[in-house]
């Protein structure tokens, strides 16, 4: 699959490594191609770095890892998005994207593409290895577009992921914010360390 990773930071870059790894065809968009931290993925095969609007043009899927407040002017420099799904890795649990209240619902409105929140209740120590010992963390995703979810899911399985649970349509994709926060103030406001993650288990 050809990926767009809008946002190559912490989470966009784990990311970017875990899925060219796995023979996906990775496309950092970048506003400046000489950008450091865009060039260093470049190094691994299967990346490289392209303007934001080449990329997203290529692209299947889009990956946002970017402030949530970016997602307006995003959707305004990608053209047409028909036909591609875009993930929202972000959390609006801090800033919103005027006048939306995520970065989610900002997609869904101003983009004809198929939109699914993933990839943001967890470190970006657990989107690289997602094991520990023998047990492999759970990924959760919210929204309302199927065909969105089964490439989501199929992309958090993809990279070690045991199951990508489907806490439901648009009017949950808030709580899964709130259950990114969770896991921020466990790893970090409680001191407990980025290297935990959450794991569902049936009885």
């Amino acid at each position: 699959m050809k990926i767009a990773i809008i946002g190559h930071g912490n989470v966009g870059g784990a990311l970017a490594q875990s899925w060219a790894v796995t023979g996906h065809q990775v496309l950092i968009g970048a506003r400046d191609l000489q950008d450091e931290k865009a060039k260093a993925l470049a190094a691994y095969p299967n990346i490289s770095v392209h303007s934001t609007q080449n990329a997203v043009a290529v692209a299947e899927t889009i990956l946002v890892a970017t402030p949530p407040q970016a997602a307006v002017s995003l959707t305004e420099s990608w053209g047409n998005t028909g036909a591609k799904v875009i993930i929202d890795a972000t959390n609006s649990v801090r800033v919103k994207p005027d006048p939306y209240p995520t970065a989610y619902h900002a997609f869904r409105e101003l983009t004809p593409a198929q939109v699914v929140k993933c990839f943001n209740t967890t470190g970006f120590e657990n989107m690289k290895n997602p094991l520990y010992g023998d047990v492999a963390l759970d990924m959760y995703m919210a929204g309302d577009d199927e065909e969105a979810k089964t490439v989501a899911r199929q992309l958090a399985k993809d990279i070690g992921f045991e199951e990508c649970y489907d806490f439901g349509g648009a009017d949950k994709v808030a709580l899964l914010e709130q259950f990114a926060l969770s896991w921020i103030n466990l790893a970090i406001m409680k001191e407990m360390g980025r290297d935990i993650g959450f794991k569902l288990i049936r009885r």
